[in-house]
């Protein structure tokens, strides 16, 4: 009985990686279940970059990475561009300004955990969001959103010629579902797939060059570009 009992609780620490769409891998956290947290820096300061690193830190402190992606976006030195809220405490403002590039393509997002579980919210409505006392336990802020309140985002064009490997993160039935592509796609294929296909009502992009995931279950540690902030599931 122990044993099966055991088996039971692992399998439900394992993020569960679905492949509907070969387009896409799919990875499904449950925040109620799985201990997903956000990294930046170490404690001296230090960006982890990678999973790599990251994966060690953790060992240190006999901890291990089961699941990791690629966070919000970040400036050249690894700062975040927009919101940044790790352990509860807030170690980047939300950036509302109007700007170039894709994370300034209005409305843009944040991932957030509280105490009612995760959501994907407009930027300009995280404040009231925060003030409901969701206690924030972490969230990061990227651009634009993929899907707001089951609408894709205005300014996608189903005809537009750029692709790129992407990466976001949408929220259905309570649980995270972090979605990368295999190949490159369009924002339009993107979103549409976040909402048709996994159902997800608000959903915000992550990044696009630099999209990574690292999981255990796959046997996957994508390695190709330094990262900045880091979404994790530890163990």
């Amino acid at each position: 009985m122990k044993k099966i009992l055991s088996a039971v609780l692992l399998c439900l620490s394992i993020p569960l990686c679905q492949a509907a769409d070969p387009r896409y891998t799919v990875v499904t956290v449950d925040p109620a279940r799985q201990d997903l947290r956000l990294f930046l820096n170490d404690e001296a300061g230090q960006p982890f970059k990678g999973f790599a690193r990251l994966q060690a830190w953790l060992q240190g402190r006999k901890q291990r990475l089961v699941f990791a992606v690629n966070a919000g976006m970040y400036h050249p030195g690894f700062a975040p561009v927009g919101l940044h809220v790790e352990n509860g405490k807030e170690l980047a403002p939300l950036n509302l300004d109007d700007g170039r590039g894709n994370f300034f393509m209005k409305p843009n997002g944040v991932f957030v955990l509280g105490k009612g579980g995760a959501a994907v919210v407009a930027s300009s409505d995280y404040p009231a969001y925060a003030a409901r006392a969701v206690e924030v336990r972490l969230a990061t802020q990227s651009g634009p959103m993929l899907v707001i309140d089951g609408q894709l985002h205005p300014r996608f064009d189903p005809d537009s010629p750029s692709r790129y490997v992407r990466n976001g993160v949408g929220v259905a039935d309570g649980k995270a579902i972090f979605v990368i592509s295999n190949v490159p796609v369009t924002f339009h294929e993107f979103a549409t797939y976040f909402r048709d296909t996994l159902h997800c009502k608000n959903a915000l992009y992550l990044d696009g060059s630099i999209s990574s995931l690292f999981s255990s279950a796959l046997g996957r540690a994508d390695a190709a570009a330094p990262l900045g902030p880091i979404l994790g599931v530890v163990e």
